[in-house]
């Protein structure tokens, strides 16, 4: 997989130096219709914030000293050859925050590797539908830990591909130029990778993969929609929300035959991004984004083990009344590049 990764990075290298159509004029054409030409078609935003804090003598308390250095790419290269279109979008984010009180121990803030790549043949000439097909991968760069768990460092919970997600999906897609797409599938594959270091911890495993087990095979209904727009001139919106429903869900069961997590295809997967730039100057902006994620097969543990007394007591940390729901969000402000 890491293959695949410098394979994605070099294509978005040598299509950058390569003879691509630059001019705004030529972006704008394609924004928002789908010509039948020759061409291709690239945009992509950089982002690079530091945000520091100093304390001292400070009646209201707080951390002595702290720093969180985050990066955020969103590319997307798209190849069109008259009723032909090779689109391609990857995102990554990374984060680290660094405080006095654990000696500048860095500790993950924010990690993501999302990339899609489609291909799709335009079924009429007059129309904006595509026979297309869809394939997706997300996994993580580094190890993820626990922090609030005694000895966290002494184990993760993830790493890369542990887990990692491929979908493989055809079907039809409805686009308007570079700008919206919206792609549905009745028959799309998934599989999901992770280690036997992370399955083999509990009995219902781990990520939906079986205890003992590194993979784990689903075949069901994806739906994949993707949409920008120019707020204003220095304003931009990004959304994707992404469904899926496992025909082959059911219920986990132990050795024994107890139902150790109950799982169904009603229980639909939710991936939600949202994310607004705000170009403040030439190379500075303010960026705001929000992530939210449902799936049954990560849970949300209400009970924790107490170190003093070895006995499950209540979370209490924001936002435990959202139950299983993942949700990010994450405001920075710092350097841009786009391109």
């Amino acid at each position: 997989m890491k293959r695949l990764l410098l394979i994605t990075l070099l294509i978005a290298s040598i299509s950058a130096n390569a003879q691509l159509d630059k001019t705004d004029s030529v972006r704008a054409g394609f924004a928002m219709k789908n010509k039948d030409t020759v061409a291709w078609v690239y945009n992509g935003t950089l982002n690079i914030g530091i945000n520091e804090g100093f304390l001292h003598n400070w009646a209201a308390g707080g951390e002595v000293a702290s720093a969180t250095v985050n990066g955020l790419f969103s590319g997307v290269l798209n190849r069109l050859y008259h009723r032909h279109v090779w689109s391609n979008n990857l995102d990554m984010t990374y984060s680290l925050f660094y405080a006095y009180s654990n000696s500048f121990t860095p500790r993950k803030m924010d990690d993501r590797i999302d990339y899609t790549s489609k291909y799709g043949y335009r079924l009429d000439k007059e129309k904006d539908f595509y026979l297309t097909t869809l394939f997706n991968f997300k996994s993580q760069f580094t190890k993820g830990y626990d922090y609030e768990a005694d000895n966290w460092d002494t184990f993760s919970t993830s790493k890369f591909l542990s887990p990692a997600y491929f979908i493989l999906a055809p079907g039809i897609e409805y686009r308007k130029g570079t700008n919206l797409s919206l792609f549905i599938s009745p028959v799309a594959a998934r599989m999901t990778a992770a280690s036997l270091e992370y399955t083999n911890r509990a009995p219902e495993g781990a990520f939906g993969v079986e205890n003992g087990k590194t993979t784990r095979f689903e075949l069901g209904a994806y739906f994949s929609g993707r949409y920008t727009v120019n707020i204003t001139e220095n304003l931009t919106y990004k959304t994707r929300l992404d469904l899926y429903s496992n025909y082959l869900a059911k219920d986990y069961t132990d050795s024994t035959g107890a139902v150790v997590k109950e799982d169904n295809p009603g229980n639909i997967d939710v991936l939600w991004d949202n994310l607004f730039t705000w170009k403040v100057a030439k190379y500075f902006s303010l960026t705001l984004g929000g992530t939210f994620i449902y799936d049954n097969d990560i849970p949300y543990e209400t009970m924790k083990i107490d170190s003093a007394t070895g006995t499950e007591v209540p979370k209490d940390e924001p936002g435990t009344g959202l139950g299983w729901w993942q949700i990010k969000q994450a405001f920075s402000i710092g350097f841009q590049y786009k391109f």
